[in-house]
Protein backbone atom coordinates (compact mmCIF):
# COMPACT_ATOMS: atom_id res chain seq x y z
CA UNK A 1 0.00 0.00 0.00
CA UNK A 2 1.62 3.15 -1.05
CA UNK A 3 2.29 6.17 1.37
CA UNK A 4 2.15 9.03 -1.44
CA UNK A 5 -1.02 11.50 -1.86
CA UNK A 6 -3.97 9.90 -3.67
CA UNK A 7 -4.35 10.39 -7.87
CA UNK A 8 -6.04 13.69 -8.35
CA UNK A 9 -9.18 14.40 -9.93
CA UNK A 10 -8.34 17.95 -10.62
CA UNK A 11 -6.84 18.97 -14.10
CA UNK A 12 -3.18 19.24 -14.46
CA UNK A 13 -2.32 22.97 -13.40
CA UNK A 14 0.46 23.68 -15.35
CA UNK A 15 4.07 24.30 -13.78
CA UNK A 16 5.71 27.28 -13.69
CA UNK A 17 8.48 25.81 -16.27
CA UNK A 18 5.66 24.55 -18.37
CA UNK A 19 4.05 28.07 -18.66
CA UNK A 20 7.34 29.60 -19.40
CA UNK A 21 8.15 26.92 -22.21
CA UNK A 22 4.55 27.85 -23.69
CA UNK A 23 5.11 31.57 -23.44
CA UNK A 24 8.20 31.20 -25.22
CA UNK A 25 7.21 28.61 -28.02
CA UNK A 26 4.19 31.06 -28.52
CA UNK A 27 2.32 28.41 -29.83
CA UNK A 28 -0.77 26.16 -28.11
CA UNK A 29 0.54 22.41 -27.11
CA UNK A 30 -2.36 20.69 -26.49
CA UNK A 31 -6.31 21.27 -26.60
CA UNK A 32 -6.77 22.31 -23.16
CA UNK A 33 -3.65 24.98 -24.39
CA UNK A 34 -5.97 26.14 -27.43
CA UNK A 35 -8.84 26.79 -25.35
CA UNK A 36 -7.23 28.72 -22.80
CA UNK A 37 -6.30 31.13 -25.35
CA UNK A 38 -9.53 31.41 -26.91
CA UNK A 39 -10.99 32.10 -23.34
CA UNK A 40 -8.26 34.82 -22.72
CA UNK A 41 -8.92 36.28 -25.95
CA UNK A 42 -12.92 36.60 -25.23
CA UNK A 43 -12.21 38.56 -22.00
CA UNK A 44 -10.09 40.74 -24.18
CA UNK A 45 -12.94 41.30 -26.58
CA UNK A 46 -11.00 39.84 -28.90
CA UNK A 47 -14.11 37.17 -29.67
CA UNK A 48 -17.62 37.51 -28.39
CA UNK A 49 -19.29 34.82 -25.96
CA UNK A 50 -21.19 33.05 -28.91
CA UNK A 51 -17.96 32.69 -30.69
CA UNK A 52 -16.10 31.22 -28.49
CA UNK A 53 -18.73 28.91 -27.27
CA UNK A 54 -19.49 27.75 -30.77
CA UNK A 55 -15.65 27.12 -30.77
CA UNK A 56 -15.85 25.23 -27.62
CA UNK A 57 -18.75 23.42 -29.42
CA UNK A 58 -17.11 22.32 -32.58
CA UNK A 59 -13.52 20.93 -30.39
CA UNK A 60 -16.00 19.05 -28.23
CA UNK A 61 -17.93 17.91 -30.89
CA UNK A 62 -14.86 15.80 -31.81
CA UNK A 63 -14.71 14.32 -28.47
CA UNK A 64 -18.39 12.79 -28.81
CA UNK A 65 -20.00 9.67 -29.87
CA UNK A 66 -23.36 9.45 -31.71
CA UNK A 67 -24.64 6.97 -28.19
CA UNK A 68 -24.00 10.44 -26.28
CA UNK A 69 -26.83 12.28 -28.49
CA UNK A 70 -29.42 10.05 -29.98
CA UNK A 71 -33.07 10.07 -29.59
CA UNK A 72 -33.58 6.79 -28.12
CA UNK A 73 -36.04 4.09 -29.58
CA UNK A 74 -38.45 4.13 -27.32
CA UNK A 75 -39.20 8.31 -28.01
CA UNK A 76 -38.98 8.05 -32.24
CA UNK A 77 -42.03 8.64 -33.67
CA UNK A 78 -42.62 5.89 -36.04
CA UNK A 79 -44.53 5.04 -39.50
CA UNK A 80 -45.32 1.06 -40.59
CA UNK A 81 -44.57 -0.02 -43.59
CA UNK A 82 -47.48 -1.39 -44.41
CA UNK A 83 -50.17 1.72 -43.18
CA UNK A 84 -50.88 3.58 -46.79
CA UNK A 85 -50.13 6.82 -46.92
CA UNK A 86 -54.22 8.47 -45.98
CA UNK A 87 -54.19 6.87 -42.42
CA UNK A 88 -50.44 8.42 -41.46
CA UNK A 89 -51.80 12.07 -42.61
CA UNK A 90 -53.21 13.04 -38.76
CA UNK A 91 -49.78 11.89 -37.27
CA UNK A 92 -47.29 13.55 -39.49
CA UNK A 93 -49.39 16.63 -39.09
CA UNK A 94 -49.29 15.81 -35.01
CA UNK A 95 -45.83 15.56 -35.31
CA UNK A 96 -44.41 18.03 -37.84
CA UNK A 97 -41.62 16.26 -38.35
CA UNK A 98 -40.14 16.42 -41.91
CA UNK A 99 -38.85 12.60 -41.65
CA UNK A 100 -40.01 9.81 -39.69
CA UNK A 101 -38.58 5.92 -39.44
CA UNK A 102 -40.26 3.32 -41.62
CA UNK A 103 -40.38 -0.06 -39.05
CA UNK A 104 -41.55 -3.33 -39.81
CA UNK A 105 -42.86 -5.25 -37.15
CA UNK A 106 -41.38 -3.14 -34.18
CA UNK A 107 -39.02 -0.19 -33.64
CA UNK A 108 -36.12 -1.91 -33.41
CA UNK A 109 -36.43 -3.07 -37.47
CA UNK A 110 -36.35 0.41 -39.05
CA UNK A 111 -36.19 -0.31 -42.91
CA UNK A 112 -36.70 3.02 -44.76
CA UNK A 113 -37.35 6.78 -44.05
CA UNK A 114 -40.56 8.62 -44.90
CA UNK A 115 -40.19 12.45 -46.00
CA UNK A 116 -43.16 14.90 -45.22
CA UNK A 117 -42.44 15.82 -48.71
CA UNK A 118 -42.94 12.48 -50.75
CA UNK A 119 -46.17 11.85 -48.85
CA UNK A 120 -47.57 14.97 -49.70
CA UNK A 121 -46.77 14.51 -53.29
CA UNK A 122 -48.20 10.94 -53.75
CA UNK A 123 -50.50 10.93 -51.29
CA UNK A 124 -52.74 13.96 -52.94
CA UNK A 125 -52.23 11.68 -56.39
CA UNK A 126 -53.00 8.15 -55.06
CA UNK A 127 -54.17 7.68 -51.35
CA UNK A 128 -54.20 3.74 -51.73
CA UNK A 129 -50.59 4.18 -51.97
CA UNK A 130 -48.35 2.32 -48.77
CA UNK A 131 -45.57 3.76 -47.25
CA UNK A 132 -43.33 1.33 -48.60
CA UNK A 133 -44.20 2.52 -51.91
CA UNK A 134 -42.41 5.86 -51.46
CA UNK A 135 -39.49 5.17 -48.69
CA UNK A 136 -36.10 5.98 -48.95
CA UNK A 137 -33.67 4.07 -47.76
CA UNK A 138 -32.29 4.40 -44.38
CA UNK A 139 -28.76 5.35 -43.46
CA UNK A 140 -27.36 3.18 -40.82
CA UNK A 141 -24.26 4.15 -37.97
CA UNK A 142 -23.16 2.55 -35.33
CA UNK A 143 -23.63 3.93 -31.93
CA UNK A 144 -19.64 4.58 -31.85
CA UNK A 145 -18.94 6.27 -34.63
CA UNK A 146 -17.21 10.56 -33.63
CA UNK A 147 -20.18 13.37 -33.86
CA UNK A 148 -17.41 15.17 -36.67
CA UNK A 149 -17.30 11.96 -38.73
CA UNK A 150 -21.41 11.68 -38.86
CA UNK A 151 -21.58 15.76 -39.69
CA UNK A 152 -19.32 15.36 -42.59
CA UNK A 153 -20.99 12.25 -43.72
CA UNK A 154 -23.77 14.41 -43.38
CA UNK A 155 -22.96 17.05 -45.44
CA UNK A 156 -21.22 14.90 -48.44
CA UNK A 157 -24.19 12.71 -48.61
CA UNK A 158 -26.73 15.06 -48.11
CA UNK A 159 -28.62 13.28 -45.49
CA UNK A 160 -30.29 14.58 -42.48
CA UNK A 161 -31.72 11.56 -40.51
CA UNK A 162 -29.55 8.02 -39.46
CA UNK A 163 -30.66 5.12 -37.55
CA UNK A 164 -28.47 4.05 -34.99
CA UNK A 165 -28.08 0.68 -34.27
CA UNK A 166 -26.03 -1.65 -31.61
CA UNK A 167 -24.06 -4.51 -32.01
CA UNK A 168 -26.93 -6.93 -32.81
CA UNK A 169 -27.82 -4.43 -35.37
CA UNK A 170 -31.28 -3.86 -33.89
CA UNK A 171 -32.32 -0.13 -33.80
CA UNK A 172 -30.91 2.05 -30.96
CA UNK A 173 -32.26 5.19 -31.68
CA UNK A 174 -31.50 7.98 -34.51
CA UNK A 175 -29.94 11.24 -34.76
CA UNK A 176 -30.03 14.04 -36.81
CA UNK A 177 -28.18 17.06 -38.64
CA UNK A 178 -29.65 19.32 -36.34
CA UNK A 179 -29.30 17.32 -33.23
CA UNK A 180 -25.18 17.44 -34.27
CA UNK A 181 -25.40 21.17 -35.24
CA UNK A 182 -27.05 21.94 -31.65
CA UNK A 183 -23.51 20.24 -29.88
CA UNK A 184 -21.69 23.41 -31.39
CA UNK A 185 -24.41 26.31 -31.73
CA UNK A 186 -26.68 25.53 -29.24
CA UNK A 187 -30.14 24.71 -29.04
CA UNK A 188 -32.18 25.42 -32.50
CA UNK A 189 -35.28 26.51 -31.90
CA UNK A 190 -38.70 25.95 -34.42
CA UNK A 191 -38.98 28.91 -36.65
CA UNK A 192 -42.51 29.82 -34.75
CA UNK A 193 -41.49 28.98 -31.57
CA UNK A 194 -40.66 33.08 -30.36
CA UNK A 195 -44.49 33.83 -32.05
CA UNK A 196 -46.73 30.91 -30.20
CA UNK A 197 -48.37 30.87 -27.20
CA UNK A 198 -45.96 29.42 -24.30
CA UNK A 199 -49.58 28.09 -22.21
CA UNK A 200 -51.32 25.49 -24.36
CA UNK A 201 -54.82 27.19 -23.37
CA UNK A 202 -54.36 31.35 -23.08
CA UNK A 203 -57.74 33.63 -22.35
CA UNK A 204 -57.95 36.59 -24.22
CA UNK A 205 -61.99 37.72 -24.04
CA UNK A 206 -65.08 36.37 -21.96
CA UNK A 207 -65.64 33.27 -24.18
CA UNK A 208 -62.33 33.86 -26.69
CA UNK A 209 -59.25 31.41 -26.27
CA UNK A 210 -56.02 30.79 -28.14
CA UNK A 211 -55.03 27.59 -28.12
CA UNK A 212 -51.74 26.01 -29.04
CA UNK A 213 -52.55 23.66 -31.66
CA UNK A 214 -50.27 20.77 -29.55
CA UNK A 215 -52.47 21.14 -26.18
CA UNK A 216 -53.42 17.41 -25.18
CA UNK A 217 -57.09 17.16 -25.68
CA UNK A 218 -57.14 15.18 -22.04
CA UNK A 219 -56.05 18.64 -20.66
CA UNK A 220 -58.92 20.91 -23.28
CA UNK A 221 -61.82 18.51 -21.85
CA UNK A 222 -60.60 19.24 -18.42
CA UNK A 223 -59.93 22.74 -18.72
CA UNK A 224 -63.46 23.53 -20.74
CA UNK A 225 -65.41 20.66 -18.50
CA UNK A 226 -65.67 19.59 -22.54
CA UNK A 227 -66.03 15.64 -23.58
CA UNK A 228 -63.68 15.77 -27.09
CA UNK A 229 -63.21 12.14 -27.97
CA UNK A 230 -59.32 11.40 -27.77
CA UNK A 231 -59.03 8.05 -29.39
CA UNK A 232 -57.34 8.11 -31.98
CA UNK A 233 -55.43 11.88 -31.78
CA UNK A 234 -53.94 13.55 -28.69
CA UNK A 235 -54.03 17.14 -29.68
CA UNK A 236 -56.44 19.49 -30.91
CA UNK A 237 -54.61 20.25 -34.05
CA UNK A 238 -54.85 16.75 -34.36
CA UNK A 239 -58.41 16.69 -34.04
CA UNK A 240 -58.88 19.43 -36.31
CA UNK A 241 -57.03 17.93 -39.18
CA UNK A 242 -58.83 14.79 -38.39
CA UNK A 243 -62.51 17.05 -39.25
CA UNK A 244 -61.21 19.15 -42.42
CA UNK A 245 -59.73 15.68 -43.89
CA UNK A 246 -57.24 18.19 -45.16
CA UNK A 247 -54.13 20.20 -44.16
CA UNK A 248 -55.65 23.58 -42.39
CA UNK A 249 -55.08 26.64 -43.88
CA UNK A 250 -55.15 30.11 -42.52
CA UNK A 251 -59.34 31.16 -41.31
CA UNK A 252 -60.42 27.80 -41.92
CA UNK A 253 -62.95 26.98 -39.23
CA UNK A 254 -64.37 24.07 -37.61
CA UNK A 255 -67.63 23.80 -35.16
CA UNK A 256 -67.84 21.01 -32.76
CA UNK A 257 -70.66 21.31 -29.87
CA UNK A 258 -70.56 25.18 -28.73
CA UNK A 259 -67.06 25.44 -29.57
CA UNK A 260 -65.52 27.11 -32.60
CA UNK A 261 -61.96 26.68 -33.84
CA UNK A 262 -60.44 29.13 -36.15
CA UNK A 263 -56.98 28.39 -37.26
CA UNK A 264 -55.25 31.00 -36.79
CA UNK A 265 -51.33 29.81 -38.07
CA UNK A 266 -50.49 26.76 -40.10
CA UNK A 267 -48.13 25.92 -42.74
CA UNK A 268 -47.41 22.61 -45.37
CA UNK A 269 -47.18 20.57 -42.14
CA UNK A 270 -49.09 21.26 -38.99
CA UNK A 271 -51.30 23.93 -37.24
CA UNK A 272 -49.88 26.03 -35.00
CA UNK A 273 -51.93 28.58 -33.76
CA UNK A 274 -55.87 28.12 -32.86
CA UNK A 275 -58.53 30.38 -31.80
CA UNK A 276 -61.49 29.06 -30.08
CA UNK A 277 -64.90 30.98 -29.57
CA UNK A 278 -67.24 29.15 -27.25
CA UNK A 279 -70.80 30.06 -28.16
Amino acid sequence: MSDGNPPSSQPHQKSLIERIGHFLSGEPQDQEDLLEILRESQEKHLLDSDALSMMEGVMHVAEMRVRDIMIPRSQMVVVPREAELETIFPLVVEFAHSRFPVIEEDRSKVVGILLAKDLLAHALRNKALKVEDVMRPVNLVPESKRLNVLLKEFRTERNHMAIVVDEYGNAAGLVTIEDVLEQIVGKIEDEHDDDEVQEFISQRGEKEFILNALTPIEEFNDYFSADLEDDEYDTIGGLIVQRLEHFPKKGEKVEIGDFCFEVLRADNRRVHLLKLKIK
